[in-house]
């Protein structure tokens, strides 16, 4: 019975989801004008009715937060998303709130573009560098009151520029003027992830470090193999792309190069204290003894039996 009342809950939230797959389908739920097939620009604050939605979205999208709002959701996690906040989501991500029917008064901005506006493009072969879009909405960016300005600038020239009519020119130059929003949100995230990384995770590494170590002691590569940045992130409480931007911020090297690192030099103290190859490679979670052979001569630059003969 209780089994039954689960399926019942997940179709009911199921049905409640909005499939955004193209970027008027969310324009059209919150009564916003459709400025363009590919691009959407939201004003918030110009909305007479407005309602929560739970998206799931086939698109790209930047929200702008100018008020508090509670109870929203990003996956599993429930958060809080502070005044003057933006947040980012990709396609197959879901955010947002359940509609509950009631109206709000939300204040802020959105901008949605579809993938079809990246085909062969330069921004398209680069989105890839923009990590943000998989950063959980818990590592929003908290901007000030100029920083979100400059974003805001950009946002209502495009909005602008699609409402003049469309010509050979216009996508080329909502294109760019994206790119221009994408890469401002860059800087501001490295400011934020410098400051984050020696202030409030100044401790990050210690605990990374006492991580790794746990996950050996505790016999977890025999079930997981080696450590993954995906696993680390998580024990930490932060998605993998924002946890390696920090490591690098921290280190000027990847958390991948760090677990490699870690493993090697363990792989070199079990050789040192007597251990076979193969028995190295099983210990630390190699699958095969020769991809270990690999890993250890490409970070060593001498194979683990020429290691032992020395």
């Amino acid at each position: 019975m209780e089994f039954r009342s689960l399926i019942r809950n997940f179709v009911a939230i199921m049905e409640k989801i909005l499939r955004v797959h193209h970027v008027n389908d969310y324009a059209r739920y919150i009564g916003a004008p459709e400025l363009h097939p590919l691009v959407s620009v939201i004003h918030y604050d110009e909305l007479e009715h407005c309602r929560h939605s739970l998206n799931n979205y086939d698109v790209y999208a930047l929200f702008i937060g100018d008020e508090e709002l509670e109870d929203l959701s990003y996956g599993q996690l429930q958060y809080v998303l502070h005044r003057h906040a933006l947040m980012c989501v990709a396609p197959g991500q879901i955010g947002g709130k359940t509609d509950m029917g009631e109206e709000i008064h939300t204040k802020g901005w959105a901008l949605l573009f579809d993938t079809e506006l990246l085909r062969k493009t330069e921004l398209g072969r680069r989105m890839a560098d923009y990590h943000f879009f998989s950063y959980s909405t818990s590592e929003a960016l908290l901007m000030t009151q100029e920083q979100r300005q400059s974003i805001v600038t950009l946002l209502d020239a495009i909005r602008k520029e699609l409402l003049r009519g469309e010509d050979i020119h216009t996508l080329r130059i909502v294109t760019s003027q994206i790119e221009q929003v994408l890469e401002l949100v860059a800087r501001y995230y490295a400011l934020q992830l410098s400051t984050t990384a020696t202030s409030a995770n100044s401790d990050l590494l210690p605990r990374f470090e006492q991580l790794l170590r746990a996950y050996y002691d505790n016999g977890l590569q025999r079930q997981h193999g080696l450590p993954t940045v995906k696993y680390c992130a998580q024990q930490l409480f932060l998605s993998p792309n924002y946890f390696g931007d920090l490591i690098r911020e921290l280190t000027g090297d990847s958390a991948t190069s760090h677990i490699r690192r870690f493993v090697m030099q363990r792989a070199q103290q079990l050789l040192m204290s007597g251990a076979t190859i193969s028995e190295t490679a099983e210990r630390l979670g190699f699958d095969y003894p020769q991809h270990f052979t690999r890993q250890f001569k490409k970070h060593f630059g001498v194979t683990p039996s020429n290691f032992l003969r020395k």
